[in-house]
């Protein structure tokens, strides 16, 4: 099992007042709570509701329309009165045809129609609906692989943050250590004021260094908190853990998927297609059916009728001043260009895929060759503090090994922190999750 964060420093890597009672982060649980409480989750969510909206908006093409409505008019105009007149069936040869009076007339009516050919734009409206909404989906799932990817991201920097603490913190607590061996020894004559003026120095120097790293594990932890789309709490400071099974468990992919945005390009790519049928469309004709029954009733002269209407539309648009061609050229002119965003990024993400391999092929090397190089600082350190305290080494010399040690500490607990980065970054890239997600 690979642990990011040594035992001897996990008293650095807690805030101070951290609560009993809260869970430390592992990966997987970053993860689960970018993917339920980001709001790059959510508006992804929702780019899927309004697709599917789109859909029921391109289904009602196959259902028929119906109407009702009503209402009540007044009037002494001539040509509005003859005509409530006749509807009211109320129609006798000594009307006054110049002068009818006041009729009133309330009109109660409903329509039904049903579209039969529309020259393909609803089918093609249709199938563009549901490529969209599997577009969206394919976006949701590309949002989710980001999302996921940059918890842990940001996990693993909190890690790395909080590891340069501790390594900087035994840096000041080796120079405190060196500054009160050379205080005893000045006090013995043993020491030329210089030497412990120089050792001083350098323990101000780390301590000035440490509260730099202790503001970036600051800054560390209110991004991962971003990340996971909560605000800064200083009631409850984060937690992690120091053993994470389902990162250290993260293997490097034998093989890749295609990547969802890749997906949802070639699904934009169909919708954009049928986009063009659309507009082409509207060329052929359009054949409606249709059906209407009314009411109306008169107070005036006590009356009242009904009626109905039946029959069958053809329309077809001759020409409409270019306004036809110019919608099909932009049709045709996006879904252009959706066809060369694809090329694009196609070729895109094969070097992207390529790069991370790269990455994390580097990344793993540094690891090996960072480990190496403290177990050799260490042991050379120790040599030496033995030697500055018999007085066989010179004090410049002793900073150098402790400042080469704080060093080494450092590059390991970074090369540690980015090969995982790089593991992950390399699972996004191929198109795989890092982490099953919830």
């Amino acid at each position: 099992m690979i642990s990011l964060l040594r035992p001897a420093l996990l008293p650095a890597l807690l805030l101070a007042g951290a609560s009993a009672s809260a869970a430390p982060w592992t990966a997987s649980d970053a993860v689960a709570a970018a993917l339920r409480e980001n709001p790059d989750a959510a508006l992804a969510r929702q780019r899927i509701v309004a697709a599917e909206a789109m859909i029921e908006q391109a289904n009602a093409a196959w259902l028929p329309q119906l109407s009702v409505g009503a209402r009540y008019t007044d009037t002494n105009s001539p040509m509005m009165a003859f005509g409530s007149i006749l509807n009211q069936r109320a129609f006798n040869f000594g009307l006054d045809f110049n002068h009818p009076g006041r009729i009133d007339n309330l009109n109660v009516a409903g329509t039904v129609g049903y579209n039969l050919y529309s020259g393909g734009r609803a089918t093609a409206g249709r199938a563009a609906a549901r490529a969209g909404a599997r577009a969206a989906e394919e976006d949701l799932r590309a949002a989710r692989a980001q999302l996921a990817t940059e918890a842990i991201k940001a996990l693993l920097n909190l890690h790395k943050a909080r590891e340069a603490v501790g390594a900087v913190e035994a840096g000041v607590r080796a120079y405190a250590a060196a500054v009160a061996n050379a205080r005893l020894r000045f006090d013995a004559g043993q020491v030329l004021k210089a030497d412990l003026l120089s050792l001083e120095v350098q323990l101000a120097q780390t301590r000035e260094q440490l509260t730099t790293v202790r503001h970036g594990a600051a800054l560390a932890e209110r991004a991962f908190l971003f990340v996971l789309g909560r605000a800064p709490s200083s009631s409850e400071p984060v937690e992690v853990a120091t053993e994470d099974t389902s990162l250290a468990q993260l293997a490097v992919p034998a093989a890749g998927a295609e990547r969802p945005e890749l997906a949802g390009l070639r699904q934009r790519l169909a919708a954009a297609e049928k986009m063009v049928a659309v507009a082409r469309g509207a060329r052929r004709p359009t054949v409606n059916a249709f059906a209407s029954y009314q009411y109306d009733q008169g107070w005036k002269l006590d009356r009242h009728a009904d009626s109905w209407l039946a029959g069958v539309s053809v329309d077809l648009n001759v020409f409409d001043g270019g306004q036809t061609s110019g919608k099909i050229r932009q049709a045709e002119a996006e879904l252009a260009q959706v066809k060369e965003m694809l090329r694009k990024a196609e070729l895109g993400f094969a070097l992207e895929a390529e790069q991370a391999r790269l990455a994390y092929d580097s990344a793993r090397e540094r690891l090996a060759v960072s480990a190496q190089t403290v177990a050799q600082a260490e042991e050379s350190a120790a040599l030496s503090r033995a030697r500055f305290e018999k007085g066989a080494l010179l004090t410049a010399d002793l900073i150098g090994v402790e400042g080469r040690l704080l060093e080494a500490r450092l590059r390991r607990t970074v090369a540690a922190a980015d090969e995982r980065i790089a593991l992950v970054e390399l699972h996004r890239a191929l198109g795989l999750p890092p982490l099953v997600q919830p």
